[in-house]
């Protein structure tokens, strides 16, 4: 996270700064792979420090503030875009201040216990433990059990990206590649990055776009408080079965109304309570993504995979995440040209498969401490027939 926050820094102190494309270029180049460092990091930090009772409502804060950064950024950009000349400098320079509390906060944080006793620092990670969860708690039975998991990981190969091409871990790769590109297919780019462009589209001004896209953080940011304060309680599989509802029922009634009202040529305005509707819709989609899998992606690839392939299951992700990322948005517009307000089915139709996806493959996690992941996998219906059973640990935390 150190390394993430400081490639931050520089990146948004170049695009501050730039005189030429080649500094804009460098300095986005910068945040990209800074952006690399931290989705792998933060996520994965907040899973093994958090209690097994509360580790979703843990994972999920990480989502909880890439969405308040969304939010502050639309904030910037509203206000900024009302600057001329300079307002874009104050767009990509604002990043600084974020960057600097990322640097900041890593210095301060300490180590995870998991993290120290994979170095063999088994002294730190008992002091570590102990400042986590407080000077009260006996802590002897949960370092025992990441001790025990940490030797089970020195006795496997070494070299964990091989691993996951072993038979015993192949439900890991599956799963690590496709919550990823689950993900990715939720449709969320629309709102993520294209929805200031869908409400003008529809007829709003470029100010109230960006005004358009400010209300979908507000119901971003309290559907994944709700998330967090359910997902313990009701477990991940029910809120992706949830989810999954919303978005589909959302993406086709977007997809009604487009193709009635603006059909495949777009010659024709969109009547002004048909534009409400969709605003209305794309805030259900909103929140029906941010009580699933905005958050739940998270919280399920930082959790689910062993201690001897968690940190290359999370590359992988993170690598496949990146790609999709660059090909969803540089191809978006041109789908959705083409295709007009069928792409909006399409996401639909992704969902669907998503859901079966978890209904059939995804094992519940809800409380199982992160040390005993193996034994989910034995355990499950499918899965069973490639993972051996795993010893059982005792509960992490209170």
């Amino acid at each position: 996270m150190l390394i993430g926050g400081l490639l931050f820094l520089a990146g948004a102190l170049l695009n501050f700064t730039a005189v030429n494309i080649e500094m804009l270029i460098i300095g986005r180049i910068l945040l990209g792979v800074a952006v690399g460092f931290t989705s792998l990091s933060a996520p994965l930090y907040l899973a093994e420090i958090a209690p097994a009772r509360w580790r979703g409502a843990f994972t999920s804060t990480f989502h909880f503030f890439l969405n308040v950064g969304l939010f502050m950024a639309d904030l910037v950009d509203y206000g900024a875009n009302t600057i001329p000349r300079w307002g874009w400098r104050l767009s990509l320079g604002i990043g600084i201040v974020p960057a600097g509390f990322i640097v900041v906060g890593a210095a301060l944080i300490p180590d995870t216990p998991n993290s120290l006793v994979l170095r063999g620092k088994v002294d730190e990670a008992r002091a570590s433990l102990r400042r986590i969860r407080g000077l009260d708690t006996d802590i002897n039975a949960e370092l025992q059990d990441i001790i025990q998991a940490a030797e089970e990981d020195k006795m496997h190969e070494s070299g964990a990206l091989r691993r996951l091409g072993r038979r015993e871990y192949r439900p890991h790769l599956v799963m690590a590649v496709a919550m990823t590109v689950f993900f990715e297919l939720t449709g969320v780019i629309v709102v993520s990055i294209f929805t200031p462009l869908l409400f003008y589209t529809i007829g709003f001004t470029s100010q109230k776009a960006i005004l358009g896209s400010i209300i979908t953080d507000v119901v971003s940011l309290a559907s994944i408080v709700v998330a967090g304060l359910v997902v313990d309680r009701f477990g991940r599989r029910s809120l992706f079965f949830l989810g999954g509802v919303v978005l589909i029922l959302s993406l086709v009634a977007m997809a009604w109304i487009f193709g009635a009202q603006l059909g495949t040529n777009g010659e024709v305005a969109m009547p002004r309570g048909y534009a409400m509707a969709v605003v209305a819709l794309v805030c259900v989609y909103t929140a029906g993504f941010g009580v699933s899998w905005g958050p739940l992606s998270w919280v399920i690839t930082s959790e689910i995979f062993p201690l001897e392939v968690r940190s290359s299951a999370l590359g992988l992700s993170g690598a496949v995440s990146g790609l999709l990322t660059f090909a969803q948005s540089q191809s978006f517009m041109e789908m959705l040209c083409r295709f007009k307000y069928i792409t909006f089915g399409y996401y639909a139709w992704w969902v669907v498969v998503m859901t079966v996806f978890v209904a059939v493959f995804l094992p519940e996690t809800k409380g199982v401490p992160i040390e005993s992941m193996g034994a989910v996998w034995a355990q499950h219906r499918y899965w069973r027939r490639f993972v051996k059973p795993a010893p059982a640990t005792r509960a992490n935390g209170p």
